[in-house]
């Protein structure tokens, strides 16, 4: 799961301690900007050739060689069922690692350009919208206000559910 609070949905997280401080990585899809956890993040890199899987579902995009490790790529845009990412001169791959059935796992994801980390107080991460959003509401972690904008902190390892993504993998095969 993830390391943010444990939130009830659509509740503020006003019961944290203040001074406890969350790390958040700010990236962008398309114009909206999303979040996430500091600690899910092994390194960023220059979006670079990748090998592309014949036969894999459109968010798929490949796999990349990570000094001898071969890590699957993830279109983040086309996860969340839009458009597949167009490669531009900002466009990078971050390399998450997160734990799944107890194993560490690393996936590569696409996204149009990575921003800045931010330094948030534990109170100022509200729980998931219950309505409004362009994602899937178990993709949500949390709320964020930068500034005069929200930021969507995503739920990582929901995001990047192996398991959900080998059974959109499997019905791919069976069409």
């Amino acid at each position: 799961m993830s390391n943010l609070p444990a939130v009830a949905e659509g509740q503020a997280v006003a019961h944290q301690d203040n001074s406890q401080m969350l790390q958040f990585l700010t990236l962008t899809l398309g114009d909206e900007l999303f979040a996430l956890p500091i600690a899910h993040i092994r390194e960023i890199i220059e979006f670079g050739g990748l090998t592309e899987i014949p036969l894999m579902p459109a968010f798929l995009r490949g796999v990349i060689n990570l000094r001898g490790a071969v890590v699957p790529v993830i279109d983040l845009s086309s996860r969340f069922g839009r458009a597949r990412t167009e490669i531009a001169r900002r466009t990078c791959i971050v390399i998450v690692e997160f734990e799944q059935d107890g194993r560490q796992q690393m996936l590569g994801i696409i996204v149009d350009a990575v921003n800045e980390v931010m330094d948030v107080a534990a109170n100022q991460l509200e729980g998931r919208p219950t309505f409004g959003a362009k994602i899937r509401a178990d993709f949500i972690a949390g709320i964020l206000k930068n500034k005069e904008q929200f930021v969507i902190v995503l739920d990582m390892p929901q995001v990047l559910s192996l398991d959900e993504l080998a059974e959109l993998a499997g019905a791919m095969e069976q069409d």
